[in-house]
């Protein structure tokens, strides 16, 4: 299951939305974060994956990719909605029996709450499927730039959140290839109660963790011998410019957030 996580990867396209200037594509990804928290009611929580289903269409990412980003969160995804069933107790009652009450609010709260995490984790990921780790770096470097005159050095805080990023799948890789090293020789990391399983993990983090350490080094060395300094006297190959299409793609988002709150405005008590 771990092996499907795409967090973190990077699908080169040719769609709109890859051509984005990558500072317009973070603001407007953290824009969509706070707006699906903004979704009261299962109206505007419609219209918010009717607006992710288009992004997701004109990116041309495909739907298999989406989906499986979310199965190694399928276990966090149903506990979510295992709690909000079995613990809100508002509206009428389902079922009423003596250690299982289950009732209309809850089952209403599940699926709002289920659907909002999965159109959080989708917008989310659909700024590192849609743009590059040096993109992301130059655009946060950019928008940070302000922060400048306070001698912050925006550069290596940048630099270390996209290194940090593209290293989710090459660790997923390697925690793949150790654990099929393990099942080889005879190690049962899948049977047994939880507590086994877990000890049974024990030759798998210990690797990991010395190999994480050693791509680290590897990779601040390689840095050093090719006299890497940050910011200090470096030019971009691409320079960043607003073009017509990040002015729709305001426009469509700033749309949607109008939809959202004249949907919560009309639609106060769905959930």
């Amino acid at each position: 299951m771990v092996k499907d996580m795409t967090l973190g990867q990077y699908f080169p396209g040719n769609s709109m939305v890859h051509k984005m200037d990558p500072r317009m594509k973070l603001v407007l990804s953290l824009v969509f974060i706070v707006i699906i928290f903004v979704c009261k009611n299962f109206w505007s929580l419609l219209l918010m994956v009717g607006a992710l289903a288009l992004i997701v269409t004109i990116s041309r990412i495909p739907v298999t990719t989406i989906l499986r980003g979310l199965k190694p969160l399928f276990i966090i995804l149903l506990l979510t909605a295992v709690l909000n069933v079995f613990f809100v107790r508002t509206g009428k009652p389902w079922v009423n029996m003596s250690h299982l009450h289950i009732y209309s609010g809850g089952v209403y709260t599940a699926a709002f709450m289920l659907v909002r995490v999965i159109c959080l984790i989708v917008a989310s990921s659909m700024l590192t499927y849609t743009t590059s780790p040096t993109l992301i770096t130059d655009g946060m470097e950019r928008l940070l730039s302000p922060l400048k005159f306070m001698r912050s050095s925006i550069h290596t805080v940048a630099m270390m959140m996209t290194i940090a990023l593209r290293y989710i799948p090459i660790l997923v890789d390697e925690f793949d290839k150790i654990t099929s090293a393990q099942k080889a020789r005879g190690a049962d990391l899948e049977t047994g109660s939880v507590g086994q399983r877990t000890k049974a993990l024990i030759p798998v983090f210990i690797p990991m963790f010395v190999t994480s350490f050693r791509r680290a080094y590897e990779l601040s060395f390689a840095m050093e011998c090719r006299c890497y300094h940050g910011y200090e006297g470096r030019t971009r190959m691409r320079q960043m410019k607003i073009g017509a299409r990040d002015i729709v793609a305001l426009l469509f988002v700033a749309a949607v957030t109008a939809g959202i709150i004249l949907l919560n405005h009309f639609f106060p008590h769905l959930v």
